[in-house]
């Protein structure tokens, strides 16, 4: 009798830099029983550099795409890290060229902690940290940031990414994706990126094509 091959699925990568953006994809997967692969960056010491080391080497087998999540506060603040921006964006922008596995950069601005506020209904723009510790319960953004169970109090009680996504202003976009789903043949391109250097420093996020991709191969 021969033996019945194992089948290998094709999945996604997701580099995020700091403990909340891998606490809610952690949980958002087994919720939903996504096929992600998790990989969080260590920022200190070389920041949107360490991401594009990380990035360089780290193989692509039965990899569908690439989503690269980072806080665009670095750029604005630093001039050295706003360089460092640039050569991360020209490697995706080359990568997506290639027509090989598909890079999505996505930037939060400022900060990640600012789209879990736009899950909740009750935000209206106030100092995100200051909503964090007075509305969601938590006694510091440090302990909001170390919860395990953060993307279960952004999606219960009225609290949705469906809001947050619906309250992203697309025109203070620093950066997005073009991009083209054949899902007959499990097939994701990036056909074009546009960049908007004088955006950078707008709140925002292109965190809308991550959500869109994801879901529509979990359908």
């Amino acid at each position: 009798m021969s033996r019945k091959l194992r089948e290998t699925k094709k999945h996604f990568k997701v580099f995020c830099e700091g403990d909340t953006e891998h606490n809610y994809i952690d949980e958002m997967r087994h919720q939903k029983k996504l096929l992600i692969t998790l990989k969080t960056v260590n920022m200190k010491g070389g920041g949107y550099s360490n991401f594009l080391e990380q990035i360089k080497i780290d193989g692509g087998t039965n990899c569908l795409a690439k989503f690269i999540i980072i806080d665009g506060d670095r750029a604005v603040a630093d001039a050295g890290e706003k360089r460092n921006l640039k050569d991360l964006v020209g490697y995706c922008v080359l990568q997506n060229k290639s027509g090989r596995i598909p890079h999505f950069l996505i930037v939060d601005y400022p900060d990640f902690e600012y789209i879990a506020c736009l899950h909740m209904p009750g935000y209206k723009g106030q100092d995100a940290a200051q909503y964090i510790v007075k509305e969601m319960g938590y006694k510091s953004v440090s302990e909001f940031k170390a919860a395990n169970k953060v993307y279960s109090v952004l999606n219960t009680r009225g609290n949705s990414y469906e809001h947050m996504l619906s309250l992203l202003k697309r025109e203070n976009c620093f950066i997005s994706n073009d991009y083209i789903i054949d899902k007959k043949y499990y097939d994701i391109r990036v056909s074009s990126t546009k960049c908007e250097w004088d955006k950078l420093g707008r709140k925002g996020s292109n965190i809308n094509e991550f959500f869109e991709v994801i879901s529509s191969f979990n359908t």
